[in-house]
């Protein structure tokens, strides 16, 4: 009788322990709204902060001669893209901001993004057409994070972090976007990140 006692309790707490691992739910650590923004991609196509509400996306600061953190950002993202595509996550964009926009027009950035093995380049969204200063402020306005030109050189410093916004606008997540070593991106955080807001809100 003992051991069916114990037997229930064990399995009690197991169902338990499985109930509480199935209803995770989405939180935000943050609530920062994004600036209106309508600008060109690589398709040429004009997207605007509306066109994109309705789902969540995936940001990012980019330029395409950047020298040292750009293309493994780029890179992960690919990773973290690879990962939503084998789970069947469709409801997403991925949006780059260019931070040398004079240099990055919508077809070097077409090329820049070619160099990649992307899973579904229909969802990213590299982004230009606006001027320096613009998106200086832009990215201290709308996600706290630096972007500055190197007036010594041809590289501009930016914040190297993905941040996640919600469907309507507001950014809610951020995690580096680089590290030296690869396995330090948070890539499984972010898709479940991602996948449990899809789940919640749409």
């Amino acid at each position: 009788m003992k051991n069916k006692v114990i037997g229930f309790v064990c399995l009690l707490a197991l169902v338990t322990v499985l109930s509480a691992c199935g209803n995770a739910k989405f939180k935000a650590d943050y609530s920062l709204e994004m600036q209106d923004f309508e600008h060109i991609n690589q398709r040429g196509e004009t997207v605007s902060l509306d066109s994109l509400k309705g789902k969540p996306w995936l940001g990012m600061y980019i330029f395409t001669n950047c020298n040292s953190v750009c293309p493994p950002m780029t890179f992960n993202m690919t990773q973290v893209q690879e990962k939503l595509k084998k789970k069947g996550i469709e409801d997403y964009n991925i949006v780059a901001f260019s931070v040398d926009p004079e240099v990055d027009t919508p077809e070097v950035l077409a090329d820049y993004l070619a160099r990649y093995t992307v899973p579904d380049e229909s969802k990213w969204n590299l982004l230009t057409g606006y001027s320096q200063s613009y998106i200086e402020q832009y990215a201290v306005k709308s996600t706290k994070l630096l972007v500055k030109d190197d007036p010594n050189s041809d590289q501009v410093i930016h914040g190297i972090q993905f941040f996640l916004v919600d469907k309507d606008g507001i950014l809610v997540k951020q995690y580096d976007g680089y590290a030296k070593d690869t396995n330090d991106v948070p890539i499984d955080t972010i898709v479940s990140d991602l996948e449990t807001y899809i789940d919640e809100n749409l």
